[in-house]
């Protein structure tokens, strides 16, 4: 190798670490700058309302819950707003939202904002708050649980094909892809759907203070607007956030002008930063790292009716 050709590779090499410590220093720089502003006090620190933003499918996620749960125990959260935009989700998922902030109700206050759609498990969730507000056109309501399944035994059927099952019990393979329901199999998960909208009707009746039956009575899987919502009790108000940070400080005596937080809860990058970079950051880091979501069944999912 002649010594032109060693020389070159030598500058690219040092090129390349002039590059990382470049990139090391300048965000080194950036991170003292941050900590410095909020050690000056020209970042929010200390008491606020901390938002938590609840949108798309509902389902399980630990790090949420445990996200929520630390509210709780925050002393410098005097208040919590729940911002939901959702059609619902899974079961599991809606109940464990629903009793992590049934959890903070217990300790500070907490009110609830909707969005366009807020419905299913996502009014599950809402029910716990001190007060719900919703828009005049919000769509929520639709209480009520589905479980969905399919059965292709006749297309099967036509290519040619034909499935057998070993089973240990009669209801082991229900809901089966490859034979249809019996009729045993039908009442077992009829029996699944009716015991988790009656324990959907119980937390809607003491979220709400409703009576049982009044709640059933409006319990058909429908989806009512705000207005309609308003009128039947299921929300508490028109309006949105502004409403809802004046309603803590006239009912709950929380200080006005308080700060309102977003709960931070997607890993390195939003704990290490805040503001528009820490979001700016945060969208690159989902970026490099996907993230999952899984749905279990059964479902509390608002679904817009046929034409």
């Amino acid at each position: 190798m002649s010594l032109e050709t060693d020389l070159l590779l030598d500058r690219r090499r040092l090129k390349r670490r002039l590059v990382f410590w470049r990139v090391f220093a300048v965000a080194t720089l950036v991170i003292a700058a941050l900590v410095g502003l909020k050690g000056a006090g020209l970042a929010p620190e200390g008491a606020h309302i901390a938002r938590v933003t609840i949108k798309g499918i509902i389902s399980e996620d630990r790090k949420v819950t445990e996200a929520i749960d630390a509210l709780a125990d925050d002393d410098h959260v005097k208040a919590v707003i729940v911002s939901i935009d959702s059609p619902g989700g899974s079961v599991s998922g809606g109940e464990t939202l629903h009793n992590a902030l049934l959890r903070i109700v217990a300790r500070k206050p907490v009110v609830v904002t909707m969005g366009g759609l807020a419905a299913s498990a996502g009014y599950m969730i809402a029910v716990p708050a001190n007060r719900i507000f919703a828009r005049d056109s919000t769509l929520t309501g639709s209480i009520g649980v589905l479980l969905e399944t399919g059965e292709i035994s006749g297309l099967l059927g036509k290519v040619g094909v034909s499935a057998e099952v070993i089973r240990s019990g009669l209801l082991k393979d229900e809901p089966s892809l490859v034979r249809p329901l019996s009729p045993a199999g039908r009442d077992v998960l009829q029996g699944i759907v009716n015991d988790m909208y009656d324990q959907f009707v119980g937390m809607v009746a003491e979220g709400r203070h409703m009576d049982p039956e009044k709640v059933r009575s409006l319990a058909d899987g429908r989806a009512y607007t705000g207005r309609q919502a308003l009128a039947l009790g299921l929300v508490d108000a028109i309006g949105g956030e502004r409403e809802a940070k004046e309603w803590l400080t006239s009912a709950k005596s929380v200080p006005a002008g308080l700060p309102v937080e977003d709960l931070q809860n997607g890993g390195l990058a939003s704990r290490a930063l805040s503001g528009t970079l820490g979001m700016m950051v945060e969208g690159v880091w989902k970026i490099l790292i996907s993230q999952s979501v899984s749905l279990d069944a059964p479902q509390a999912v608002w679904h817009r009716s046929g034409n």
